[in-house]
């Protein structure tokens, strides 16, 4: 089953896609897929940045990586299909590798998870002993089989802050991290990793549509966006935290600094508001279609294989990071 009636698909469907598409293309893919979940007993994952049909029509759970990550590990389906880029589906069968993983298209990548190897986090531990290293999940599973914790966008901060050290390694995006050092005492060492998305956005972006819009627009920024993006927005978050915000802002009008999608999906769960575009896509999250979602399904093609002793050491950072993330 999706997250919506088929009623409910359509208008949160109709502010991104013409009718003629709803009905001939996206409507006859969604029930096919929700047939194969229901036989199969599969669970699709939907990360954020999903296109509107992929994300409302045929995801279970949709989310952020952190939330998404905590599912995968308490979800009692027999295969996982993660409607997210590579690194996610990693995640999901380091949590559940007793599952079957699969991912629509293998070669929905990242740049960010592209900008660092598991041999780049051995030489830095070597040239800092005893530092502790945290990982922002966008990465591969041989780097966090390296690593001592990882963390998301949404929780970045409260894990650097959790480390017993005056110093930590906090790997790979360099804006995430510069971001995290404005709101610690630690000491941070970082790579320079980069969100091929979110290394576009500009502070000339922010201050633009400010004068455009005046007082009444309300910025939102990735915390992968560079600080001086991040300094001229009035909030900065993961991309659950920013619904979190928006449900709350009293403000109607909305500037997004993320991926496009983000907007799309936002713009149906909060038909009051206002968004103002500004648009940059990832072309990796835009692999993930629904008819490459079905083939995935019916073929149970594009499987995760991790060696055991990758697994083994990921579990324990993405474990840590779940532990330190949902403490009472």
């Amino acid at each position: 089953m999706s997250l919506v009636t088929k009623e409910e698909l359509v208008v949160k469907l109709k502010p991104v896609y013409m009718d003629h598409e709803i009905d001939g293309r996206i409507l006859p893919l969604v029930e096919e897929i929700n047939r194969l979940k229901k036989e199969k007993n599969a669970v699709l994952l939907g990360h954020n940045y999903m296109t509107p049909d992929v994300f409302w029509g045929v995801s279970d759970i949709i989310g952020d990586s952190l939330y998404l990550s905590k599912m995968a590990k308490e979800t009692t389906a027999d295969i996982i299909l993660f409607n997210g880029v590579h690194f996610m589906a990693e995640t999901a069968k380091i949590l559940s590798p007793k599952k079957k993983v699969l991912i629509a298209d293998p070669k929905a990548g990242c740049s960010l998870a592209e900008s660092i190897t598991r041999e780049d986090v051995k030489k830095l531990k070597s040239m800092y002993p005893g530092i502790p290293v945290v990982t922002y999940v966008n990465c591969s599973a041989e780097v966090k089989a390296e690593t001592d914790v990882c963390c998301t966008s949404a929780n970045a901060v409260q894990i650097v802050n959790a480390m017993e050290t005056d110093t930590v390694i906090f790997l790979p995006d360099e804006y995430l991290a510069g971001n995290v050092r404005n709101q610690t005492s630690k000491r941070i060492i970082s790579h320079p990793g980069k969100c091929m998305v979110h290394e576009l956005y500009t502070p000339t972006d922010i201050k633009t549509a400010k004068r455009l819009f005046g007082g009444e627009l309300t910025v939102i920024t990735h915390p992968e966006c560079h600080e001086d993006v991040v300094k001229e927005a009035d909030f900065s978050g993961s991309t659950s935290q920013m619904v979190d915000f928006i449900r709350q802002a009293k403000t109607n009008k909305i500037m997004l600094v993320t991926e496009c999608s983000m907007g799309d999906n936002l713009r149906s769960e909060f038909p009051e508001k206002e968004f103002v575009s500004t648009c940059q896509t990832c072309p990796h999250m835009k692999k993930i279609t629904l008819e490459k979602v079905r083939d995935a399904l019916l073929n149970e093609q594009f499987e995760i294989f991790l060696d055991a002793e990758v697994i083994e050491l990921a579990q324990r950072s993405v474990n840590r990071m779940l532990e330190l993330s949902y403490k009472k």
